[in-house]
């Protein structure tokens, strides 16, 4: 059975998106105690200060709500190589550099970064939407970190999704305990290079 996808929401008003970021708040802090499992949709209502059904309005779904989680998580971590652009004398090692800065960071919280690798791992065709956001967030911080004074070319754009799939895999195994960051890193700086100079 195919699913329609949701009509595009209008923007949320000022005090709406008050609430959205409290709730991704209390979804982040309970996944960074206790990863996928700790995030409970009552008890990350109770945390944010919504009742039940506004979280659902908000968030169908435990995986629509950390897969946002996520895109929230992208974002800032675009926001940061914008003000700190990463150094590197091609775009393949500054990419390599702002991916192992945001894999530093998912260190920081590994329970976070397994509880949201899950939910995009869970995630079914009603949450496509979510899904292509992390993916089009993903591709955006790679374009940002490239550091071009030109739009990319299609082998650099064939490349970037290259890297994409390469950093999903690699948090995967990463997280699973397969791969050290420093194989991580090997990783990442082979797909990177595809890139070129």
């Amino acid at each position: 059975m195919t699913t329609n996808p949701r009509p595009s929401a209008p923007p949320l008003t000022e005090r709406q998106e008050a609430r959205r970021r409290r709730i991704l708040h209390a979804a982040a802090q309970l996944a960074s105690r206790g990863g996928f499992d700790a995030v409970q949709m009552r008890e990350v209502a109770e945390l944010s200060g919504v009742a039940l059904g506004t979280l659902y309005r908000y968030f169908p779904s435990k995986v629509h709500l950390l897969v946002a989680t996520m895109q929230d998580q992208l974002q800032l971590t675009q926001d940061a190589v914008r003000k700190h652009p990463p150094l590197g004398d091609t775009p393949g090692a500054r990419v390599t550099e702002t991916l192992m800065r945001t894999f530093r960071s998912l260190q920081r919280e590994p329970q976070l970064a397994e509880a949201m690798v899950r939910a995009l791992t869970f995630a079914d065709r009603s949450v496509s939407a979510e899904v292509d956001q992390v993916s089009r967030l993903t591709t955006a911080l790679i374009a940002d970190a490239m550091g071009l004074d030109r739009p990319p070319t299609r082998e650099q754009l064939a490349a970037v999704r290259v890297i994409e799939h390469t950093w999903h895999s690699a948090l995967v195994t990463w997280l699973s305990g397969r791969a050290s960051i420093a194989q991580v890193r090997i990783d990442l700086e082979t797909a990177c290079r595809l890139l070129g100079e």
